[in-house]
């Protein structure tokens, strides 16, 4: 028995658990709350994908005799084939039976249907030893082509990382949501609620909790609690998450408190502490924290409690118990390095702060409390919590889910993982401003970190002004490139059809991406159309960025809206070719094509110069160092022998050894600096170090940027 079950409703991902229940759990333990969390999206998956649940989807299909298109007879016709092999992939994707991989990559093993129509170029993507990587992307076609029957044969809604995902989608008003609830509960809801209504018989709460973070959650979180209103009326129930916090500010129907008894907003730990203290005793004054409910048949919004939320330092390490942890299933969907990270592995999720430290940018909600309300953790609570989660799961990959990671904060966080000799591997999203240098995404990469994600959005100079990114496409160019020589793969998310945008400026925004990717300072990317959503800068002054917005009477979400573009540009039309000539750019390939080639219809000729990119890395490297900068080295001690009046200083690193040569004198105070400027030594700062130099030489800068320290330079001699 439990006070509180916590859960995710289907669907979010198969490889790792969405965070919050985890977050919400660890800042219940500090308060002596007890509570139980599940996933119950990668529950639902694994009865379905077993055995025993593949052969009651086929034997449904047949008896409600759906099987009408060529593709779903050839499946169903394979089902042997598919209930022989499933057990094995699932147990192969677990990571439990690796020995499989070279059978799965065979022409023979799986049974294939049409997602393998448009099989990516295998030698490309994995070579000739990445068999596992080949097996794990042949084995998520496989169970592809299994969703795409269970999709058109057993229930439309089904998807592996959403469910019923346009009844959630730009929802106004309840009616078809409500309407669809009344409905007979669908093949894939009656499995959902078996494995929910066994938990609840054996947690028994007094208040079940269901974090939302996407539409594609939202009609399971209803049905859910329909079951619990409908069979244990005496538990409370109540939503919070990503989808409440930006779509559900302004809810007025009736009808949702028919179905959840509450709805909180943003922060949850307070809002739901708060509730359990009332829950528990009714008698006490109902003092609630952004709390929708239920009064004398209207919804009112309960603030009025004057507790202020709490810190980040005061909420616990996430708490991952209770979950499948050993039972995720990695998938690796399109052969993209970045694109897998997301789907393959096991991440542990964490935030670096809470908020956004840029918080200006035009398409984006700041106006909403998860982004405005901007609070860092400290660099060393940060990584006790993730020694903490590594004792708790096991794992050693973070995935830090920031809006954008703050630079110096990154800094001091790397600083802190290599004082602790700890090995991890970590990535996280940020902006492509200038406090990245070259020196700083050095360092990142010997903490661990493997990836950036971050904005390079309309690659575009007077549009990148417009959305107040604080960056320039020089500046993205020169970041990137930073990061990549650190070997870190970088990943640039990509709008189209922001307001305002003409033909000419979309275009030349590609050729500024085919640049980039033809000189491989990005090794990912992805095209969003932009989308004018309620809480963002333009959404709230639409009338400052040229465009007509058409809104809609709110009693439910409210969030992405309709508008019209006074440019009377038709967006949709880039759709298709900006989203081709990416995927072969990411392929090393077509870089030589004609713009006008992708495009289906005429467009203007690029007015960027093909060297415009190469010209902004062409001076990046001369930058004056501050007098506080941290200078550190991370590499070892030399090997030293003489060599008449000079030292010759051998160096050995991971990848390569080096020489040095330097006058006896200088080569002593170089290697006492070398010693006392590595990581787990006090900061010195540049100053200190020139101050030190000259009294007993001249000239620290001719020193400073002599060939040998040059050559430390580029071998781990850092200056942060």
């Amino acid at each position: 028995m439990k006070d509180i079950l916590l859960i995710t409703p289907p669907f979010t991902q198969l490889n790792t658990p969405y965070p919050a229940t985890a977050y919400l759990k660890g800042f219940l333990n500090t308060k002596e709350i007890s509570s139980y969390q599940m996933d119950l999206g990668i529950e639902v998956i694994l009865e379905i994908f077993s055995k025993v649940g593949l052969q009651q989807v086929f034997d449904f299909a047949y008896e409600v005799q759906t099987i009408t298109s060529d593709n779903a007879q050839r499946i169903h016709e394979l089902s042997g084939e598919y209930l022989n092999t499933i057990e094995e992939v699932i147990s192969f994707l677990q990571g439990k039976n690796r020995t499989i991989a070279r059978q799965i990559s065979s022409d023979s093993f799986l049974p294939r249907a049409s997602r393998f129509d448009q099989l990516d170029d295998m030698d490309w993507a994995f070579g000739s030893m990445g068999i596992q990587d080949k097996a794990k992307h042949l084995a998520t076609l496989y169970l592809e082509d299994l969703s795409d029957f269970i999709g058109e044969c057993v229930d439309g809604n089904f998807g592996f990382s959403r469910y019923a995902e346009r009844l959630g989608k730009s929802a106004n008003d309840f009616d078809e949501l409500y309407d669809h609830l009344q409905l007979t509960p669908a093949y894939i809801d009656n499995i959902t609620l078996d494995i929910l209504d066994e938990k609840l018989k054996n947690i028994q709460p007094k208040l079940v909790c269901l974090s939302v973070p996407f539409p594609g959650n939202l009609y399971s979180a209803f049905r859910c609690v329909q079951f619990v209103k409908n069979n244990y009326p005496e538990i409370k129930t109540c939503m919070g998450g990503g989808f409440p916090n930006t779509e559900l500010r302004s809810v007025s129907d009736i009808r949702v408190f028919d179905f959840f008894d509450y709805i909180t907003l943003d922060d949850g730990e307070l809002p739901v502490e708060l509730l359990m203290d009332y829950i528990l005793d009714p008698t006490k004054d109902k003092e609630l924290k952004r709390t929708f409910l239920r009064e004398k048949r209207k919804v009112v919004y309960n603030n009025y409690s004057s507790k202020d939320d709490y810190k980040q330092a005061d909420v616990g390490t996430p708490d991952y118990s209770d979950l499948l942890l050993d039972q995720y299933i990695s998938v690796i969907e399109i052969a993209n390095p970045m694109h897998s990270l997301w789907s393959d592995g096991r991440w542990n999720k964490l935030t670096m702060a809470h908020g956004c430290y840029w918080g200006k940018c035009t398409f984006c909600d700041i106006s909403l409390d998860y982004i405005k309300h901007y609070e860092p953790i400290a660099a060393k609570l940060l990584v006790d919590r993730m020694e903490e989660i590594i004792v708790q799961t096991g794992e050693k990959g973070f995935h830090f889910v920031d809006e954008a990671a703050p630079p110096a904060l990154m800094r001091d966080v790397a600083l802190e993982i290599l004082q602790r000799n700890l090995i991890i591997s970590w990535w996280t999203n940020i902006r492509f401003e200038k406090s990245f240098t070259r020196d700083l995404c050095v360092l990142l990469k010997a903490s661990g970190c493997i990836a950036v994600s971050g904005g390079l959005e309309v690659a575009s100079d007077r549009l990148l002004a417009l959305i107040d990114k604080g960056v320039t496409v020089e500046q993205v160019a020169q970041v990137t490139s930073y990061f990549t020589d650190a070997d870190i793969m970088v990943h640039a998310y990509l709008i189209y059809g922001f307001p305002t945008q003409t033909v000419q400026e979309t275009v030349d925004s590609l050729e500024m991406v085919r640049q980039m990717f033809e000189l491989g300072i990005l090794q990912s990317g992805f095209w969003h159309q932009f989308a004018l959503t309620a809480h963002s800068p333009v959404g709230l002054n639409p009338s400052d960025y040229g465009i007509l917005p058409n809104y809609k009477d709110i009693s439910f979400a409210n969030n992405d809206i309709d508008f019209k573009d006074s440019t009377g540009i038709d967006h949709d039309a880039f759709s298709f070719g900006l989203k081709k000539s990416l995927y072969n750019f990411m392929h090393g390939i077509c870089f030589d094509f004609e713009l006008q080639e992708w495009f289906g219809f005429e467009i203007p000729k690029t007015a960027i110069k093909q060297d415009f990119i190469e010209n902004c890395l062409s001076d990046i490297d001369g930058q004056s160092t501050r007098p506080s900068a941290r200078v550190l080295w991370l590499g070892g001690s030399p090997q030293i022998t003489k060599n008449g009046h000079k030292l010759k200083l051998t160096f050995h690193d991971k990848s390569m050894s080096f020489q040095l040569s330097v006058e006896k004198e200088k080569a002593e105070w170089l290697l006492a600096t070398l010693d006392q400027i590595v990581v787990h030594q006090k900061a010195i700062t540049f100053a200190h170090l020139k101050e030190d130099f000259e009294t007993k030489f001249e000239d620290f800068e001719l020193f400073w940027y002599s060939k040998a320290v040059n050559i430390l330079r580029e071998r781990g001699l850092v200056v942060l």
